[in-house]
């Protein structure tokens, strides 16, 4: 801490004491200035989609960039129309255009909400790196639900079921936020399991923030929401940034059913008063990335082959190499579990997944995330990988050249997504060092 902020405390929110920049912005930041001092890094840091915005969206932003007015706060009537009907078909729940909201990001709406409910806040660990330290800027109470390996990472009916057992006010209103295909862990829910949370969740009144934002990214194109199973308790999180490539835009959205409009309505009441509404120009080009068509769905299967043929190799050759990782199913991330060389690791003075990720970093180039940064044990060796530093726009055209019904040739990944595969050796090369 600087002499200037020790001065000033007494003058800033107490609720931000101990709180940093986002993991993943600073990984990111640390990673540029590596690079910039000449050394080679492998970017696994920081979960940005490598493939390029669809053409057929930048040319609808082109076309609608002398757009300038304010739009209403909840969002342009057209673009909730074309999302609520992106949810009626993918998801198969009856919602509507008053029911969506349009916001800068869907985390700047995961906060509002947070802001806007009375209650309490339930996250599955490992979580997204934001959750957590919103509902601490917050003020509000926090209940983890602690998932493992063993789990895959994810919140499991029993696991649920054990959790409500233990908890104390069980009359206390409370939203749970599920996030699936997961970030960190780029693995998701069978049908059968959602069904079941679905119950539990229905049974004890607890309301459902579904964080789908991966959820166009499921690598065989049959994600399933929860808001299928329990329509009237879930609310439904999406956006460009992840499917689409454009994170950078930053429009988010979020879809209530009719029971949950009261929430709605008093999020749109402060986002009336701070951000106003979403760049218009940006509104108006993602109504061609909701409605969707022929285009849109060969870059997504592309975009799908290109994920799971890297991720899938990536996995297998950690796996090989003892560490503990699950295939993925969805998105573009691998949570890594290093604990098959914790002995090796405490011997080598290494006591938690920061000074791992660290060490890694600062021996290899290889920069991931560690564990505690999503809400696990700080001497749990845990990291997150993000395979996406490679060039989407030569690999998707590439994929591209493949007729959709068949898979990627071999070698694809060797060519395209090279580095990649040389980050991974590099990590299981590291490891195979402990044992030398």
């Amino acid at each position: 801490m600087s002499d200037t902020e020790s001065t000033h405390n007494h003058l800033t929110n107490p609720l931000l004491k101990g709180l940093g920049e986002s993991d993943t912005l600073a990984i990111n930041e640390r990673s540029k200035a590596l690079i910039a001092a000449g050394k080679k890094v492998y970017k696994f840091g920081l979960g940005q989609s490598p493939f390029p915005v669809p053409e057929r969206v930048v040319e609808a932003l082109r076309l609608h960039a002398p757009q300038k007015d304010y739009l209403p706060v909840k969002g342009l009537p057209i673009l909730r129309e074309t999302v609520a009907e992106f949810h009626r078909k993918k998801d198969g729940v009856s919602v509507q255009a008053d029911g969506v909201l349009i916001g800068p990001g869907s985390k700047e709406l995961v906060f509002l909400l947070q802001m806007v409910f009375r209650g309490d806040i339930i996250v599955v660990s490992p979580c997204w790196v934001s959750y957590i330290p919103q509902a601490r800027i917050l003020g509000k109470k926090i209940s983890i639900i602690r998932s493992s390996y063993e789990h895959k990472w994810q919140l499991t009916p029993t696991l649920f079921r054990e959790y409500l057992d233990k908890r104390i006010d069980k009359n206390r209103p409370a939203l749970m936020i599920l996030n699936y295909p997961g970030n960190p862990d780029g693995v998701s829910f069978h049908e059968d399991e959602l069904r079941e949370i679905a119950a539990i969740a229905r049974k004890n009144d607890i309301f459902i923030l579904s964080d789908e934002i991966y959820g166009q990214l499921n690598h065989k194109g049959n994600h399933l929401s929860i808001s299928k199973y329990y329509p009237e308790g879930t609310i439904i999180s999406s956006g460009l940034s992840k499917w689409c490539g454009a994170g950078g835009w930053r429009l988010g959205t979020f879809t209530f059913p009719k029971e949950l409009y009261w929430l709605c309505d008093k999020m749109a009441i402060v986002a009336s008063e701070t951000y106003t509404s979403v760049s218009a120009p940006i509104q108006y080009a993602a109504i061609a990335a909701f409605k969707g068509g022929l285009k849109i769905e060969e870059y997504l299967w592309n975009v799908r082959k290109i994920l799971f043929s890297i991720g899938n190799e990536s996995a297998k050759m950690l796996q090989k190499s003892g560490i503990r990782v699950h295939d993925p199913v969805g998105g573009f991330y691998l949570f890594l579990d290093f604990s098959n060389f914790a002995e090796k690791l405490h011997e080598a003075g290494i006591e938690s997944s920061k000074g791992l990720c660290s060490k890694l970093l600062d021996e290899t180039g290889v920069a991931i995330l560690h564990g505690s940064s999503f809400s696990r044990p700080r001497k749990e060796f845990s990291a997150r990988m993000a395979y996406v530093d490679f060039d989407g726009a030569r690999a998707l055209a590439a994929a591209k050249a493949i007729p959709l019904s068949e898979p990627l040739p071999e070698g694809f990944n060797k060519k395209y997504c090279a580095k990649i595969l040389e980050g991974v050796t590099q990590i299981t090369r590291w490891v195979a060092s402990f044992n030398d």
